[in-house]
């Protein structure tokens, strides 16, 4: 897909799965709120709200979704968790987008494998 053809295929979802407060009833809005909810809060505040209440699930969850060898090999994978360990650095805030898109563009990969609608069950932890 291009670049264009995964930010598009990306609002769709955003417009489709991720309600305006809350979390999402699917999955793949759920991973799309994630990543924004993450790139919003580095970028805007500088990570000074970053907690693991929040930030650390919402890390955690897009891990454990896009790290599925149905869909992405080891090396992909690998780049998924490296991307994700350097957003996880309270400290130092990642203020390019190249990590968020690119994570972003995964969640599409993940979305077009397993289909539209896929239930999300509330994380009754998830304080943010």
């Amino acid at each position: 897909m291009t670049e264009e053809e995964y930010f598009e295929k990306a609002k769709l979802i955003w417009q489709n799965y991720v309600p305006k407060s809350g979390q999402s009833e699917f999955v793949q809005g759920e991973l799309l709120r994630a990543i924004e909810k993450l790139r919003d809060e580095a970028h805007r505040n500088g990570n000074i709200n970053f907690n693991e209440k929040c930030h650390g699930i919402l890390i955690g969850f897009v891990r454990e979704k896009l790290s599925d060898e149905k869909i992405f090999d080891e090396k992909t994978i690998e780049i998924i968790n490296e991307d994700l360990n350097r957003l996880s650095i309270e400290e130092q805030p990642y203020t390019w987008d190249d990590i968020f898109d690119r994570i972003c563009d995964r969640i599409v990969d993940w979305n077009i494998f397993y289909g539209n609608e896929i239930k999300h069950e509330n994380n009754t932890e998830l304080n943010c």
